[in-house]
């Protein structure tokens, strides 16, 4: 009997080896199932120009407890968040007016520069939930909505508005070098007409 001793013990490996490479290749793992509806539900026609873009970053720290055994009731959050901003103008109440027989075009002066986008990502970290208290998709809502009037009012206070202006003084000037390469003369209201 001591003879078959290692061909069993050789047999019994490789049949755990088989069963464990069996269970490997051929069980079902969990995946991940994604289902998801995108709709496009409106089309609008914009006349926009942007003329700068800044590029912002803060750090936000969301904090929420009440009372005593903070540790059963707290909620804090740090979050980073990333986000482009661009500036420029809204080109709907701009008014250009053609003249043939004067060979004019008269333009309106342009808007005040304003913010027309902000595209941002967050990224949480340090996520702490209390045991009595979570975070529920209401709160990362007004999170996300709250980082995000943080970094427009940052944008509005840096000089990025500032640098939309100057750089659409710098595109009226090439409308104005087009223009008048065709034999046209421009007008801009509220500036005199040499520029």
């Amino acid at each position: 009997m001591l003879k078959n001793a290692p061909s069993f013990f050789a047999l019994l490996v490789a049949a755990a080896l088989g069963g464990w490479l069996t269970y490997q290749y051929f069980v079902a793992r969990p995946q991940g199932v994604e289902n998801a509806s995108v709709l496009l539900e409106k089309i609008e026609t914009v006349a926009k120009l942007t003329t700068v873009e800044g590029q912002f970053s803060e750090v936000y720290n969301y904090s929420e407890y009440e009372g005593y055994f903070t540790f059963l009731w707290d909620k804090k959050v740090l979050v980073r968040v990333r986000a482009t901003v661009a500036a420029g103008y809204d080109l709907e109440q701009l008014n250009l007016v053609a003249d043939p027989v004067t060979k004019t075009v008269r333009m309106s002066a342009l808007p005040e520069p304003k913010i027309l986008s902000i595209d941002h990502t967050l990224d949480y970290y340090d996520i702490s939930q209390g045991i009595f208290e979570s975070f529920s998709p209401e709160d990362h809502n007004r999170i996300n909505k709250r980082a995000k009037d943080l970094i427009r009012e940052q944008a509005e206070k840096s000089n990025l508005l500032p640098a939309a202006q100057e750089q659409a003084e710098k595109m009226i000037e090439l409308v104005r070098f087009m223009v008048e390469s065709a034999g046209w003369k421009l007008e801009v209201e509220g500036r005199s007409p040499l520029g």
